[in-house]
């Protein structure tokens, strides 16, 4: 089964989602399973893992809560305050859903150095207890502080998100470049191939701004460790579901099938323990 591992659904709320600017008015409106599984079947894709974008426990309950109502979402990574005191009883609580599959923090919104905190690694420590991965929501400026989390951490599983967030629209590619490839050699760090065209920019963008980060992406995780993410509905900043469907399929046209299988799902069933049958 061919999996999105990156999406998320929200009903607007212009106060708590500030962040949705009025460059970004194409997001300022309800994102629903209904609507995205349209979009899913016209790519032949069969399931997905949907991500947090709020940092709160009732948006976490309201995903589960989807997620138990449609069958083609395969997991939640959600949000949970992993400084918290009482953290193992958060994650006990929501591990009782067999598709709660992770944790998030937006990362990039926070001061530097607030990922090696002690509260928060102390967060890290509880996931891989419960069989739960950290998505890892940074900015390259982030990455020396992601490595050395990482290295305190080998038995947890960690997903990058979006590439860490290359900053293609620039050109740019040090020292991002260096970072991610010395992150990629601790073999418990995956990497989702997503949000990329809209790290681009948006308005003219082209594919052979976008492959050389694919490059090194693919040559530093290697198969095994990357995923697709299609990143919808935020996308559609830049292009819609499919644009970041047809990218990837267009960048592995020649790649051997088994290859592709990884990528477009294999992957993302194994870190996330999807159920897919």
């Amino acid at each position: 089964m061919k999996i999105d591992s990156h999406h998320h659904f929200w009903n607007y709320d212009p106060v708590r989602d500030d962040w949705i600017n009025d460059s970004m008015s194409v997001l300022k409106r309800d994102f629903l399973p209904s609507e995205f599984q349209t979009e899913l079947d016209s790519c032949g894709i069969g399931g997905c893992v949907v991500v947090q974008a709020d940092q709160s426990l009732d948006e976490t309950e309201f995903l589960l809560k989807l997620a138990a109502e449609n069958d083609f979402i395969k997991g939640v990574v959600g949000w949970v305050d992993l400084r918290a005191p009482e953290i193992d009883e958060f994650l006990f609580k929501y591990t009782e859903s067999k598709m709660f599959k992770g944790v998030r923090h937006i990362i990039q919104s926070e001061q530097d150095g607030f990922i090696l905190g002690a509260d928060f690694v102390r967060g890290i420590d509880s996931l891989a207890k419960y069989n739960l991965t950290y998505d890892i929501l940074i900015y390259p400026k982030h990455l020396l502080d992601t490595i050395e989390l990482v290295n305190q951490h080998p038995n947890q599983l960690f997903v990058i998100d979006h590439m860490a967030k290359p900053l293609i629209k620039d050109h740019v590619f040090v020292p991002w470049e260096s970072y991610i490839r010395k992150l990629a050699k601790s073999p418990n760090v995956y990497c989702k191939v997503s949000g990329l065209i809209t790290e681009a920019n948006w308005h003219n963008w082209k594919e052979e701004d976008i492959k050389p980060y694919i490059d090194i992406v693919f040559d530093a995780f290697g198969m095994d460790r990357v995923m697709f993410g299609s990143d919808w509905p935020v996308c559609k900043l830049a292009g819609s579901f499919t644009t970041t469907v047809v990218l990837m399929q267009e960048y592995l046209k020649n790649f051997p099938e088994q290859d592709k299988t990884k990528f477009w799902g294999r992957n993302a069933v194994d870190i996330y323990n999807l159920n897919v049958e």
